[in-house]
């Protein structure tokens, strides 16, 4: 799923800025702290790739077992349906 955002362009004078407003779900999502620098790439005139620029340490997440069976051999008890 993808946050969709629109662009705002501001005219002050005789300069003109576009802003780009980050969703907050994502920007939690990705650690981001207020004031931190972020970098624009364009790869081509649809896709604009924003990256850091101090890469933050990557987050290594615990595997999870789906089901009791594979975390240690053990069974819920229950008996399967025939």
């Amino acid at each position: 799923m993808g946050y969709k955002v629109k662009i705002q362009r501001v005219e002050r004078g005789s300069t003109q800025s576009f802003y780009v407003n980050f969703p907050a779900a994502i920007a939690e999502a990705a650690n981001i702290a207020k004031g931190e620098e972020m970098e624009w790439s364009i790869e081509n005139k649809n896709t604009f790739i924003l990256l850091r620029v101090k890469p933050a340490k990557e987050r290594i997440l615990k595997k999870i077992a789906r089901n009791e069976e594979q975390a240690g051999g053990k069974t819920s008890g229950r008996k399967a349906k025939k």
